[in-house]
């Protein structure tokens, strides 16, 4: 019977590390705990400043190893909550994993990266594939940095599943991790994966597996919100106002200004697609002219309607901060003027991908977009 291959995401947190206290340290145990978790959201640079500590961390990285290099399964899983989580989805056979891909999700800290990095060596000659992400910003140090960190996650899930791993078996192992990442793949994974799994711990680990649960996202409450939401998406930073009929659950202010929260970007991460894959969006800033809605309509592969309508949205999120200023969003995007358009002053263009351009003409305060279409196809609308 065919089975599926695997993709494993799993939460890394520092109990290999910590566990190593209790066995090399415990002298002093309580001061090198409470110095490590002191130091837990410390970047390399910043944790390498305190020679004690990071001698001490180098030291149990040390030990650590040791035990994953004895290849003493029973000894590997109490050292390691990440390992123990994989062997007990395994049931102690690793063998099986020789087709499975892994991925170990850290934080931006130094002892987050050594711990994962001691789990890669240990599974890479274990399983099919191993990698490690580490999402930019993502550590507890502060609510702001583990809000756009989690941004980042959802973001890198979604297109790892949606598109790498689409004909894989999705299982999130969350043996391992802190406490907040834990909570947020757990909300994540009801989204994005087949199975989650848990371990109870004690002396007979069990397996604890979690499925997909059926849910579906009302896209009709958010029909009045799409352009809001793509602009959000985009990166833009609202006025209050702008976001004050959206569902508060899918927005959060920070510094002033109302963004898209984890759960929006999760939620708006699972409609999308069908929303910008539909008519021409009216975004602020942005008109289209005649031919530019007909070649529109010309657009077969809805991927391309997709990357178009997302790419806009970028478009109208810094011509808005910017006043309008072009100069301004070709220093965001792949925005510059033609040259020798006929008749015609002040004709630029921006990419959509690689493949495909738009042409553009600044009126007043708004960017007319006038045609869209492969390089050539562009440039001999405009230059012939």
């Amino acid at each position: 019977m065919y089975s599926k291959p695997k993709l494993v995401i799993s939460t890394v947190g520092t109990s290999l590390l910590t566990n190593q206290v209790y066995k090399f340290l415990e002298d002093d145990i309580e001061h090198w705990l409470t110095r490590l978790e002191d130091t837990a959201n410390y970047t390399d640079d910043e944790i390498k400043r305190y020679e004690d500590i990071w001698q001490t961390v180098q030291d149990l990285e040390q030990a650590a190893r040791n035990i994953l290099n004895s290849n003493n399964i029973k000894d590997v899983r109490k050292a390691s909550a990440e390992l123990n989580g994989i062997y007990e989805l395994y049931k102690n056979q690793i063998d099986r994993a020789k087709l499975d891909h892994h991925y170990l999700i850290t934080t931006e800290t130094a002892q987050g990266e050594i711990t994962a990095n001691l789990v890669k060596e240990y599974l890479t000659s274990k399983v099919g594939f191993v990698d490690t992400y580490t999402p930019d910003k993502l550590s507890t140090a502060s609510t702001k940095n583990f809000h756009q960190g989690i941004d980042y996650l959802i973001d890198w899930v979604h297109r790892k599943v949606k598109n790498d791993y689409s004909n894989y078996d999705i299982y999130f192992n969350l043996v391992g991790g802190f406490k907040a990442l834990q909570g947020c793949m757990n909300t994540i994974g009801m989204f994005y994966a087949d199975q989650i799994i848990y371990v109870f711990e004690g002396k007979y680990s069990k397996l604890i597996t979690i499925p997909r649960l059926p849910i579906d996202v009302d896209k009709n409450k958010l029909k009045n919100h799409v352009v809001t939401l793509a602009l959000l998406d985009a990166g833009a930073g609202l006025s209050p106002d702008k976001t004050a009929t959206v569902p508060e659950a899918l927005v959060a202010e920070i510094d002033g200004k109302m963004t898209i929260s984890n759960w929006g970007e999760l939620i708006w991460k699972q409609c999308e697609y069908d929303f910008l894959t539909q008519e021409l969006l009216n975004f602020p800033l942005i008109n289209y002219e005649g031919d530019f809605r007909g070649e529109y309509k010309k657009i077969t592969d809805l991927n391309d309607r997709f990357l178009l309508q997302k790419t806009i949205a970028k478009v109208s999120r810094w011509l808005e901060e910017s006043n309008g200023d072009t100069r301004y969003v070709a220093k965001q995007v792949e925005y510059y003027p033609y040259q020798g358009a006929k008749d015609k002053q002040g004709v630029d263009h921006f990419y959509v991908g690689k493949q495909f351009r738009v042409s553009c003409q600044k009126r007043g305060d708004i960017l007319i977009l006038r045609h869209y279409g492969t390089h050539k196809y562009v440039e001999g609308k405009e230059t012939t």
